[in-house]
């Protein structure tokens, strides 16, 4: 139970975030099997354990987690085109007409209707970690898109989720700029081997740079022609290593050995102990890893009004 990703939102009013009340409301959205002529279903499944009996929240030290499922057909559009353009050529031939855009859109709906149920089913789930104390929403996700799809769905199930993207007061591509160009990071911070530098024209260019010295002559001479960097790869203190981008996303999150060593003796040798045991110190470590990273990069903003 360690997080590859980071969203993180900013509660902007106070939720009850009772464990046994919000048990009860998302009991009443469960994930479940795509019907046959479903595309997808979306509902809330047990982060940890399986069964009927296993609880859709997990609570420790304050911090609660859940899981969204997410179960979708896989119906490939060159597929379907193909079997539209099919249809159609027969239609054409075999009654000497035009078929227009109404009735071919009508034909792909017949055929995409008959395919569903051979259609191969995908499915991915994604975790969210509850703060209360500390008015945070952490998803482990890179893409907004994913990240709204659970927060919608909770939202729903609890009636309200007063909640926006965290922001902070700095562009983080100038931070990020600023860091590379002074070969050095804010306190407790320390840059690593791999950016992404753009131009800040419109159709400028994109340079990436993996395993490579930042301070080095080639990439200083990018970022005097006035790329800034977009992307940067990061450790903190000696417990973890990410790559931040300048939408504040917190990519490939790695957890050091030595917390993920902590947790093992922490959880002994029972499974659902031990996933207990690392998402209480990894969020542990959040809780005091966000709060450094929001300051290194200008401090949080706060829109007025809230």
């Amino acid at each position: 139970m360690w997080f590859r990703n980071l969203l993180v939102y900013r509660l902007t009013q106070d939720v009850d975030f009772d464990t046994e009340k919000l048990q009860t409301a998302l009991a009443a959205k469960p994930a479940r099997p795509c019907a046959s002529q479903e595309l997808a279903t979306y509902g809330f499944v047990a982060p940890f354990g399986k069964g009927e009996d296993a609880p859709l929240v997990h609570e420790s030290q304050g911090f609660l987690l859940i899981s969204a499922r997410k179960e979708e057909r896989i119906l490939p559009g060159s597929v379907v085109k193909d079997a539209v353009k099919e249809k159609v050529d027969e239609i054409e031939n075999e009654q000497m007409r035009k078929v227009y855009k109404k009735e071919r859109e009508q034909i792909k709906d017949e055929i995409v209707q008959a395919f569903l149920p051979r259609a191969f089913i995908r499915k991915s789930a994604t975790f969210a970690a509850i703060a209360p104390a500390q008015g945070l929403i952490i998803v482990n996700a890179s893409s907004p898109k994913r990240a709204e799809d659970l927060l919608s769905t909770l939202r729903e199930a609890i009636g309200s989720l007063p909640v926006r993207p965290l922001t902070v007061k700095i562009a983080p591509s100038a931070t990020m700029t600023d860091w590379v160009k002074a070969q050095k990071a804010a306190a407790d911070f320390h840059v690593l081997d791999e950016c992404e530098l753009r131009d800040t024209h419109e159709d400028g260019g994109i340079v990436r740079c993996k395993r490579q010295d930042l301070t080095g002559e080639e990439v200083q001479l990018h970022m005097s022609s006035g790329k800034q960097v977009t992307q940067l790869s990061l450790a903190w203190q000696d417990k973890l290593s990410f790559v931040l981008d300048d939408k504040l996303v917190v990519k490939r999150l790695k957890f050091e050995d030595l917390l993920q060593e902590q947790a093992e003796q922490d959880g002994g040798d029972d499974d659902l102990s031990q996933q207990d045991a690392s998402f209480t110190l990894m969020m542990m470590t959040l809780v005091e890893f966000l709060p450094a990273l929001f300051e290194a990069l200008g401090g949080e903003d706060t829109p007025q009004g809230l």
